[in-house]
């Protein structure tokens, strides 16, 4: 209370005089300090001293604080220049992948083979879709399959016939055999009969002989006449000849003997062959023929077995597809839906391999210049995620990229100069296409 009445007591003019020297909020902040803390007790000096020592460190503090902000936003977005430069980098990145386009290999309607959703993870050789025809053109198949039931009907009236055919060329067979046997045995009868002539002949002939030795003889006496003796040397005459035409008639039985032993037989009333002979053979060439054609049938209805295996193979395909994926990978973009008719070639089903990962990144004139095929490079996602090797391989610069990517190289486009990067490590194989970020190409030793 004593410091207020003496506060009151001031003079005021020159209280006046201060406030018009001190005309901004400071100033008057400032006096009112000296006058309300100039008379202080000696008591309370040491307070007001240490109060006006933290009022006076704060500014210090607060400038101090700003430079050293300062200081970290230079140190910060002056790096990332700094950092450009000296780096061969890239930039825009993206962790792009291969499409692989399913298409439809016959026209029909698309039927569901599983349940797929968006973005599902497939394995390769999945069946996707099905596409079945309804409609299919069997008109081969089903001739096809008449031509064989048509043999197969008619392959048993020919195995009946050749059986008939074999069995009356047997019978025949058989009866050419025993007419054989039954000429050999006439024949060989003949001979037997022949050669008794032979023998009968040659005694009549030694009788004969004997009557002309003794005829000659007496006729020298005159007992015997000579007409006695022409007689017998006549009778001898005939007993020779008579012999020597039993002879040959003995070598030509030997002669028939001889081929009907082989199976010709010679004679006058008759050819070299009896019928039955002739019979059995034309019954073996029929029963040949039909033995042929029982082969060709057989051969025919295995050929035609075949060619239905082979057309209902051709007609499975025609008629139904299973749409398989050749990669593993997940659903990129289904561009048809159960119960839709598709035509043949078709696009159905786009799927994302995943194990064609690359990464795909724009970069400046001067860093694509300095680049090489088979440089190294790595991945930096912004995400902060693992960064990814690689290695380059396609340099199109300004020519456009290839276009069975899931991203488009052309949507980077703060540079026209592109860059293809294939990656190394299996964390690239993971899907994760679309992610940014930036590629940092190893600059290339330079030989001492």
């Amino acid at each position: 209370m004593a410091d207020r009445s003496r506060a009151a007591s001031v003079d005021p003019g020159s209280a006046a005089s201060s406030q018009d020297t001190k005309a901004d909020a400071k100033g008057l902040q400032d006096a009112l300090h000296e006058q309300l803390f100039a008379n202080d007790e000696s008591g309370h000096t040491p307070d007001a001293q240490t109060s006006q020592e933290p009022t006076r460190r704060w500014p210090h503090l607060r400038r101090g604080a700003k430079i050293a902000i300062g200081l970290a936003i230079i140190a910060v977005f002056g790096w990332l220049p700094l950092r450009a430069v000296w780096e061969n980098s890239s930039v825009e990145a993206v962790l792009n992948s291969r499409i692989v386009t399913l298409r439809a290999p016959i026209g029909g309607r698309v039927s569901a083979a599983q349940h797929v959703t968006d973005q599902a993870k497939l394995d390769a050789g999945t069946v996707v879709l099905r596409v079945v025809n309804s409609r299919g053109d069997r008109t081969r198949l089903d001739d096809l399959r008449r031509q064989k039931s048509r043999l197969e009907n008619e392959r048993p009236s020919l195995a009946a016939k050749l059986a008939s055919a074999q069995s009356a060329q047997k019978d025949l067979a058989r009866q050419a055999a025993q007419f054989r046997d039954g000429r050999v045995l006439q024949l060989e009868a003949r001979i037997a009969e022949i050669q008794t002539s032979i023998e009968a002949a040659a005694a009549r002939r030694d009788e004969a002989s004997a009557a002309v030795e003794r005829a000659s003889s007496l006729a020298k006496s005159g007992n015997v006449s000579t007409v006695e003796l022409a007689r017998l040397t006549r009778e001898l005459s005939v007993s020779q000849q008579t012999e020597l035409g039993a002879r040959k008639r003995l070598d030509a039985a030997k002669v028939e003997l001889t081929a009907a032993q082989n199976g010709s037989f010679l004679g006058d009333s008759y050819n070299d062959r009896p019928s039955s002979v002739q019979r059995e053979e034309e019954m073996r060439q029929r029963a040949g023929d039909l033995e042929a054609d029982l082969t060709r049938t057989d051969t025919e209805i295995a050929w035609l077995g075949n060619e239905i295996i082979v057309e209902e193979v051709r007609f499975a395909d025609l008629s139904e597809a299973n749409i398989t994926t050749p990669v593993a990978g997940r659903v990129w973009e289904m561009m048809t839906s159960p119960g839709e008719d598709v035509q043949a070639g078709q696009p159905l089903l786009k799927v994302l391999d995943c194990s064609g990962a690359v990464i795909t990144a724009n970069v400046t004139e001067s860093v694509y210049n300095r680049l090489q095929l088979g440089d190294s490079a790595t991945f930096e996602p912004n995400d902060n995620g693992a960064p990814i090797s690689g290695t380059v391989v396609n340099l199109t610069g300004a020519a456009g990229a290839p276009a069975n990517l899931a991203i488009n190289p052309d949507a980077l486009s703060k540079e026209p100069y592109r860059v293809t990067v294939a990656p190394r490590d299996a964390a690239s194989h993971a899907c994760t296409v679309g992610r940014t970020g930036r590629v940092v190409f190893n600059r290339p030793e330079t030989a001492s």
